[in-house]
């Protein structure tokens, strides 16, 4: 940068500041909007286009800076909105914003995919003075394309990689996590339908909030599958995730699932924020959660067990309920995937070349050399459904899915236990809580070699707030996460 003092900052005050920091030195003139989305777009041609080459980042608003003028301009005049005034913030590319930035969940299909207006996380954001600073690399279509498909790859962006030097960067939210592990934004958007927050967050050492179905709208949100899609905060730290989820909660009349959360949505998590939030909780943990991790792994996760009794939590070993049960798949998603990407599909502009499920399989065919380089199974099952959600298969499995996981899974165990929370290692437990739509916060838990590992907790539908309880005091207690190195 030519600016000596923001390069000087960027390189040394931005890399760990917290929104508060940065918004105390906004307050104190110190710092502008502006400086910090020119900070970053420094830190983004450094790191993810440059150095390590991180590709998190797909592509930048081309008016971020002139939004960030007008911001502080308006805070001359006015002062604040409030906590996210100024902030940039970067959305993986599955939510669509109504500006001069492209949606296209990662493919090349969708590569010239202007929507037509913000979705309602875009629109919230806004509505708080946060920077759309640009959108993030992802999984294409969510991970749900091909059996084969590495997690961060995808037509448009090409492959992530992992911020730490790891094999994997998890999906599908790779980018929304690789970019705020390298803090290219102050904080990111990702979106999940079961493990796609958690896992690049746990793989970037940072934390992931993915939220009860229902939290957050997800009108405007490229969908996988309707009855486990949700966005959710990435961020640094949990009381910057905290604060980012109450930005996005409330009801949205175009989704009515967001009418659950009458009541039970909060606008500001932060009073969650508590140091002491493990003192007197009950915790219970299922062994084999851990049988995916190596012997190293599953001691970093029964020494971060031990950190939590010394915080004060009890920690009980459960089973839960029908956890690897013969015949227990994924086939909702299957059935939900075409009825949901053809009634998007529909939507779209002339400039994008398929309107259906079927089309986009043989656009693929018909640019396979560039976008088939893993294949696409996946889709070509999802298109053998009727795509009019009426078949007995689908109908079945998603009554299964809602009793095994609610009724008789996790309420029957967290009633029967007393729990307050599961807690397990990084994405490995995260399964059933994201059939039952139920939410799950992950935090740095340390590395084995170089791989980040978090400890997740997951709870009962809207126990967000009591979650980043528990992950506060965590982090608080241990402060394991360590920004990756060039």
């Amino acid at each position: 940068m030519e600016h000596p003092e923001l390069s000087r900052r960027s390189e040394d005050w931005l890399v760990e500041a917290t929104v508060e920091q940065m918004q105390a030195e906004m307050e104190a003139g110190r710092i502008t909007s502006k400086g910090l989305v020119l900070m970053y777009l420094a830190r983004i041609a450094k790191y993810d286009k440059k150095g390590p080459e991180i590709n998190a980042v797909l592509e930048i608003n081309p008016e971020a800076l002139h939004i960030a003028e007008a911001l502080d301009s308006e805070r001359a005049r006015k002062g604040p909105r409030g906590p996210w005034h100024g902030i940039p913030v970067l959305l993986k590319d599955n939510i669509e914003t109504g500006d001069k930035m492209h949606t296209s969940a990662g493919s090349i299909a969708l590569a010239d995919h202007y929507a037509s207006e913000d979705s309602q996380v875009a629109r919230k954001l806004r509505e708080a003075g946060a920077v759309l600073l640009g959108k993030t690399n992802m999984t294409e279509w969510a991970n749900f394309m091909s059996y084969d498909m590495p997690s961060g790859y995808s037509s448009r962006g090409g492959q992530v990689k992992n911020a730490y030097g790891g094999k994997d960067p998890g999906g599908s939210s790779s980018g929304s996590g690789a970019a705020v592990a390298w803090n290219l934004a102050a904080a990111a958007i990702g979106t999940e339908t079961s493990g796609s927050i958690i896992s690049p967050a746990s793989d970037a050492s940072i934390v992931g909030i993915k939220p009860t179905v229902g939290l957050i709208s997800r009108r405007g949100i490229i969908p996988l599958a309707h009855s486990q899609d949700t966005a959710g905060p990435m961020a640094r730290t949990v009381r910057d995730a905290a604060s980012l989820l109450g930005l996005l909660t409330g009801v949205d009349e175009r989704d009515p699932i967001t009418v659950t959360s009458e009541g039970k949505a909060l606008q500001n998590y932060l009073p969650y924020c508590d140091p002491n939030g493990l003192q007197g909780a009950r915790l219970g943990y299922d062994a084999r959660c851990l049988k995916p991790l190596d012997e190293e792994g599953r001691a970093v996760f029964e020494r971060e067990l031990d950190v939590l009794r010394a915080q004060g939590a009890t920690v009980v070993e459960v089973e839960v309920p029908h956890l690897g049960a013969e015949g227990w798949g994924y086939r909702v998603l299957w059935f939900e995937f075409k009825a949901d990407l053809n009634a998007f599909l529909s939507t779209v502009g002339p400039q994008v070349p398929v309107r259906s499920l079927k089309e986009l399989i043989q656009y693929h065919e018909a640019h396979a050399d560039k976008a088939l380089k893993y294949g696409q199974q996946i889709l070509v099952e999802a298109e053998e459904t009727s795509g009019t959600l009426t078949d007995p298969e689908y109908i079945a499995a998603l009554e299964k899915d809602i009793h095994l996981s609610r009724e008789a899974g996790l309420d029957a165990l967290f009633a029967a236990e007393r729990l307050d929370a599961l807690v397990s290692a990084s994405n490995y437990g995260v399964a059933i809580p994201a059939k039952a739509g139920y939410p799950s916060i992950t935090v740095p838990a340390g590395y084995v070699g170089k791989e980040p590992v978090g400890l997740t907790f997951s709870g009962l539908a809207y126990s967000e707030a009591a979650l980043i309880r528990l992950a506060y005091g965590y982090e608080q207690a241990t402060k394991h996460r360590v920004p990756p190195q060039a």
